[in-house]
């Protein structure tokens, strides 16, 4: 590229050459000397030039490259932008759930704090539960022991009082099924005695064979002195033929029989404290008093054996 300076100069030397056919020798050698100034100079400044313009092309590439990178940039920074606006967001919703973990971890630890109080309770009411079910396991096993102990007891009263009527009954074996019976009732021995076997009809004295039946009896408690008996007289409905002062009707005569049989129990040793006397008159009858067989069986004496159960009582006191 040729510059305003560079046409300056030229117009320079075309002057000189036209003037050199009217200058001396020295004024053109001077010509000359400003002339190779002159194409050095031009060739000083077609250099710069040139280096100029390679500075320039630089300078524009580094432009190019540079508004590339700001373009870069910008495209960067938007996206730093977007993404920083993202942060915001998620600040701001991580922001609200702090808030309410905070808001909420007072009612969370009052939560806490009563299951926490809950489960105190409970495990105090497992070791109540614990220790009371342990006192009432000590108890089952003691009251379980006295069961026992209440059973063999009154098995071993059931074997006595059936070893009593077995010898009781072996006892009155001489005397006929029909004046008199033996058997176990509710624990108890019952001697049950016709009034053909002990007393005349109406009367209160007892019969020879009738003291015999009793004093046979008498021997087989003397053996059994922790026997509690009780004897009750038994009659029919039929009144009483005549009357007397101590005599009046079947209630007096029941109760004059048992008291005639206990003396004669008494008198054959039996102790007085074990016995009891008792007229039940025709008031507990075992058969119809319609019939002259049901009558004769309501006409009866009953001595019942019961055996003492003192031991027994013991044992359900200490419950």
């Amino acid at each position: 590229m040729i510059t305003n300076q560079s046409k300056k100069h030229l117009a320079y030397l075309g002057i000189l050459l036209l003037a050199t056919s009217c200058v001396t020798q020295q004024k053109y050698d001077e010509l000359a000397t400003e002339k190779v100034k002159a194409d050095h100079m031009g060739q000083q400044y077609q250099a710069d030039l040139l280096a100029t313009q390679a500075e320039l092309d630089e300078l524009k590439k580094n432009y190019d490259q540079s508004e590339q990178q700001r373009k870069e940039a910008e495209a960067g920074l938007a996206a730093s932008q977007e993404n920083a606006n993202q942060l915001e967001i998620e600040l701001e919703e991580l922001n609200t759930i702090y808030t309410n973990l905070l808001n909420n971890s007072g009612r969370l630890n009052r939560d806490l704090e009563a299951k926490q109080q809950r489960l105190e309770n409970l495990s105090q009411e497992l070791d109540d539960k614990r220790q009371e079910n342990e006192a009432l396991a000590a108890d089952l096993r003691q009251r379980e022991a006295r069961v026992s102990e209440l059973e063999q007891v009154i098995a071993d009263k059931e074997a006595a009082t059936d070893a009593l009527r077995q010898k009781v009954s072996q006892a009155l074996l001489s005397f006929a099924e029909s004046d008199l019976t033996v058997e176990v009732r509710n624990g108890k021995v019952y001697v049950s005695l016709s009034e053909d076997l002990l007393f005349q009809s109406g009367s209160a004295s007892v019969d020879p064979k009738g003291v015999d039946a009793l004093r046979k009896l008498a021997g087989v408690l003397l053996d059994n002195q922790d026997i509690s008996i009780t004897v009750e007289g038994h009659t029919d409905d039929v009144p009483l033929g005549r009357s007397s002062t101590y005599l009046k009707d079947n209630w007096d005569l029941s109760v004059l029989r048992a008291t005639s049989i206990v003396r004669i129990l008494t008198n054959a040793g039996v102790p007085p404290s074990n016995v009891i006397a008792s007229g039940r008159g025709e008031f507990i009858p075992v058969a119809s008093n319609e019939t002259p067989e049901g009558r004769a069986n309501n006409r009866r004496t009953e001595i019942i054996l019961t055996p003492k159960l003192d031991e027994l009582f013991s044992i359900l006191e200490s419950n």
